[in-house]
């Protein structure tokens, strides 16, 4: 395979500004395995990571599960996501391409768009979810000495949701603006926040874990109060924990591609799913266990003027990293689809629209009206769009290596019917095994579809003119 060798299309650099939005990136532009590490430690302290330990923890009315099952929940979901995550990644560090680039391979030139739009949508949501998060603890910090309610959802039907008050709206404004600001300057940026922050953050999360644990007790104590939690399945729990970080397992491609090898793609994908999110797991688990909330920094907020300053710091600079990487991301995926379709818009334009949009939802209580079921479907739906991606690297690229040769990056078909079909099958199961139909053993839905799709799409390749298109590119080579 020619991994990092690709025609450039006219005016190139114009769009791609250094982040190689539209072509693989080079061996010489990969970044040292320390930056990226920390990338990915900043990377893997996103919110959700406290809010599923909640929810295992019994947070929401779910009636949690003990410890024991909790700790075997994490283990596996997070260890499902963890061998997604460095399967994609040795397929990124390998050609070096984005994941929209890569999906043409398994999707097609034009049927990207599909995946593409998918995870458009969700980086999306999830860059609005973590700015709401930031505003409301600025909101509690800050209070409202102004009085002002900005949107109250109880006048449009939404009950249980407080009003978003003008404390809220600015600082959801202020940090926008700066999350934007720095996705636009790149993985540069990216990795210079987590470079400065990622440490501290893990700090503070084990230091107030611990004080947890000592005011309930002890070790014994704490397991004693959390013993007779009961009610959630262990498929539940585990789908719950894949779809808190599927679409960051996904994301990962547009990052290791700048790793210089797969031991880094191990080593980084270590860093979050192994280190940083287990940890905010346990620490949502034991907040929600010992003061009925996950968020450990609204505790803080009551302890003193010093610790309220800190837990506030900490948590908006340990989201900057995540929600840097979603805008960053987000314009990887809108920019060559629309490519695909004849639209070229520059990276820079890209991240500013998506940012300006995010920002407004983020404002305007997306994160407190739709967080809840916007991470269960997520969960369902979006894992059997990684099985095209494998299936076609590892089983279909593997007895036919010339398959990924760059020089047939822009030579693709519109559609190819084996990804698009599989993974259109795969997500459909994955919302009706997660809400119509109860799967045995309480399998897991997500993880259950992605491997039906990847199935589907080994099995019906040789039936679509895929088999035969790709034949004839390799040829073409010779």
């Amino acid at each position: 395979m020619d991994e990092n060798k690709v025609k450039k299309g006219p005016q190139e650099s114009e769009y791609d500004d250094g982040e190689f939005m539209l072509e693989p990136v080079p061996v010489t532009a990969r970044r040292s395995t320390k930056s990226q590490f920390m990338v990915w430690i900043g990377f893997g302290y996103a919110v959700t990571g406290l809010i599923i330990g909640g929810t295992l923890g019994g947070y929401g009315g779910t009636g949690g599960m003990p410890p024991a099952q909790a700790m075997l929940a994490v283990i596996l979901g997070m260890g499902a996501l963890y061998l997604i995550t460095c399967s994609l990644g040795i397929v990124a560090q390998k050609t070096g391409l984005n994941l929209s680039l890569l999906s043409r391979f398994s999707y097609g030139y034009k049927g990207s768009v599909i995946p593409m739009a998918v995870m458009a949508l969700l980086t999306l949501g999830w860059f609005s979810s973590i700015l709401g998060m930031i505003g409301d603890i600025w909101g509690a910090f800050v209070g409202n000495p102004t009085g002002i309610i900005v949107f109250d959802p109880s006048q449009y039907g939404f009950t249980g949701v407080a009003p978003i008050t003008l404390e809220v709206t600015i600082a959801c404004l202020i940090w926008g603006i700066v999350f934007t600001y720095t996705a636009v300057r790149g993985m540069g940026a990216i990795e210079k926040v987590s470079d400065v922050f990622a440490p501290l953050i893990l700090i503070v999360a084990v230091v107030v874990g611990v004080i947890f644990v000592v005011q309930a007790g002890g070790v014994g104590g704490f397991l004693d109060e959390a013993s007779s939690l009961h009610g959630l399945g262990m498929g539940q729990a585990i789908t719950a924990v894949v779809g808190s970080w599927i679409a960051g397992a996904v994301m990962g491609v547009d990052m290791f591609r700048f790793n210089k090898s797969v031991k880094a793609v191990w080593g980084c994908a270590a860093a979050c799913f192994i280190l940083t999110n287990p940890i905010l797991n346990i620490v949502g688990y034991i907040g929600t266990v010992h003061i009925g909330d996950f968020n450990y920094v609204l505790w803080m907020l009551g302890v003193n003027l010093l610790v309220a300053i800190l837990g506030v710091v900490v948590w908006t600079t340990a989201l900057w990293t995540t929600d840097n990487s979603e805008l960053y991301c987000n314009a990887l995926y809108t920019g060559p689809s629309l490519n695909a379709l004849g639209v070229r818009v520059p990276r820079k334009k890209l991240v500013i629209i998506a940012g300006s949009v995010g920002t407004i939802l983020g404002t305007f209580a997306f994160y407190q009206l739709f967080f809840a079921n916007f991470i269960n479907v997520l969960g369902s739906m979006a894992p059997p769009l990684c099985a095209p991606i494998l299936a076609d690297y590892f089983i279909i690229g593997r007895k036919n290596k010339d398959k990924y040769n760059m020089e047939l990056l822009n030579k693709h078909p519109n559609f190819r019917w084996a990804g698009v079909i599989s993974f259109i099958i795969g997500a459909i199961l994955g919302f009706v095994f997660q809400y119509k139909v109860q799967l045995p053993l309480d399998l897991p839905a997500g993880l259950v579809a992605m491997v039906i799709s990847f199935i589907i799409y080994i099995a019906i390749y040789k039936l679509t003119p895929d088999a035969r298109v790709d034949e004839e590119l390799v040829a073409g080579l010779k």
